[in-house]
């Protein structure tokens, strides 16, 4: 048992008072099992009374944060109903800015002043400390005064003011053998005294008195609008698939083919789709998912397509949830004949073309290109993508087989960002992963889709965040008070 509420005594309908605090990750599946039990109170025994089923996310991407679902478990009765709510906790979304100078360091270069830099570290609930922010290093001088910084509290001292913040100086070298000038400790609700005499810190070394100070600290935090608070409130994602059907997949009646169906176990397009599509489905409403394939020459007349639903329906190319797109998938297989060659700009800009339409932060667009090979369409793939980056607009490219996808990887632009006709995309919006990474030699499929999931969903949040600051747009709505970690409140009816 992770957590158990408190008991209400003589009611049907308790509204529980209790929440719990769990941390929370859009990017992972994180199950939830719900139990309702009666107390005898002779023998401290419990009745059942029901369960339920859920993901954390199913919770935080229903309308305000509200899920409503029924009680099961007992065969052939209704057990009611529960409604479970998530808010994110306050603290989870302060910044804070900071600004510090030191005084009389300790010379550590054998010609010339030293170089020094602070590295600041979070204590953990060990008493061991994690790195949370270096400063810019200072160009000889023994009297730094650094730039302001900004950072997330949580990240600073994980939203406890009395937690200890351990902070070192160091003289930088070219080889990365830096020299140690001292360290100090302090606290969140130290720092937040401000600037004064009560923020002067001895740094302690080799050298007497040297000194950092604290030069600003602002009166008040900074509240950003957190990937919760959008989902929450404001903000509704669409996810589209759009499937590889070319011919270098290979026949999908031979099971050398990526496409091929084995009655036993799921081909690596349908384990990418489900691993992904799992998650991601908690977040839209409907569970109405449109779902597109391209490089295929379609019946009667065999033209080529590069953005034909997988239905068959070019008026609602819409499937019921993953099972519905996987059902849509296999009946593909057996009506469309594939071909080439492999374009990726159709299904960018078709998916582009809604995420034009609506700009004002109310829509978010997910698109899933699952592939086998090389781009065809490079030239006007990069071209739609940087359109793209100004859109409410991500792409996860998943790549399936043993093909060099060398072009995938400058699409995924984190290493240079990608440009059309000498124009930069706003944005980094395309996260590529080769499945192959992924493949589990011991069989475990489940574990090995799990951290499918989590490496090309991972930066799906700070995507979104990022268009909507490009953007200065903020939840519709006034964030909850201060209670990232979520808390889960429960009622039953």
């Amino acid at each position: 048992v992770l957590k158990r509420t408190e008991v209400i005594d003589n009611t049907l309908n308790p509204d529980f008072v209790r929440k719990y605090i769990l941390d929370y990750f859009f990017e992972e599946k994180q199950n939830l099992l719900l139990c309702r039990h009666t107390p005898r109170c002779m023998h401290f025994k419990c009745d059942f009374l029901g369960q339920v089923y859920c993901t954390l996310g199913e919770i935080v991407g229903s309308p305000a944060s509200r899920l409503e679902k029924p009680l099961g478990g007992i065969p052939g009765k209704k057990c009611g109903t529960i409604i479970l709510s998530a808010e994110e906790l306050g603290n989870c979304r302060d910044y804070t800015t900071m600004q510090f100078c030191a005084n009389k360091l300790d010379k550590k270069d054998f010609f010339g002043k030293s170089d020094p830099f602070m590295v600041f570290y979070r204590s953990n609930e060990d008493g061991t400390f994690t790195i949370c922010h270096k400063t810019e290093v200072m160009k000889n001088t023994l009297n730094p005064v650094w730039q302001p910084f900004s950072i997330p509290v949580r990240a600073l001292c994980n939203g406890d003011y009395d937690r200890t913040i351990k902070v070192e100086v160091y003289d930088w070298d070219r080889d990365g053998s830096h020299d140690f000038i001292g360290e100090f400790t302090t606290s969140y609700k130290e720092l937040c005294r401000g600037q004064s005499q009560l923020n002067v810190y001895e740094v302690s070394g080799d050298k007497d008195s040297q000194y950092c100070y604290l030069l600003r600290f602002p009166a008040a935090l900074l509240l950003t609008a957190s990937f919760p608070l959008f989902i929450c409130f404001s903000t509704q994602i669409h996810f589209t698939v759009a499937i590889d059907f070319t011919a270098s997949n290979g026949n999908p009646s031979q099971s050398t083919s990526l496409h091929y169906m084995n009655p036993y176990q799921m081909n690596a397009y349908a384990m990418a789709l489900k691993a992904v599509g799992e998650i991601i489905q908690d977040y839209d409403s409907d569970k109405m998912f449109p779902a597109l394939g391209f490089g295929a020459k379609l019946p009667p007349d065999g033209r080529v397509s590069h953005e034909f639903p997988l239905n068959g329906n070019i008026e609602n190319p819409y499937c019921n949830g993953m099972q519905g797109i996987l059902e849509a998938y296999h009946q593909s297989l057996k009506t469309v004949q594939l071909y080439g060659p492999t374009n990726f700009a159709p299904v960018v800009n078709h998916v582009a073309r809604y995420a034009a339409a609506v700009q004002d932060g109310s829509q978010y667009f997910v698109l899933l290109i699952i592939t086998d090979g090389v781009i065809s369409d490079m030239a006007q793939t990069k071209e739609a993508i940087v359109n793209a980056a100004k859109l409410p607009m991500s792409i996860i490219i998943v790549g399936v087989g043993q093909a060099e996808f060398d072009a995938m990887v400058e699409l995924d632009g984190d290493d240079v960002r990608i440009s059309s006709r000498g124009k930069l995309a706003e944005r980094d919006i395309v996260q590529f992963v080769p499945f192959r990474d992924y493949m589990d030699r011991t069989g475990n499929h489940v574990l090995s889709m799990a951290r499918l999931a989590k490496d090309v969903l991972a930066e799906i949040p700070d995507q979104l965040i990022s268009y909507m600051k490009s953007r200065g747009i903020k939840p519709n709505t006034d964030p909850p008070p201060p209670q990232t970690q979520l808390s889960v409140g429960v009622g039953i009816h």
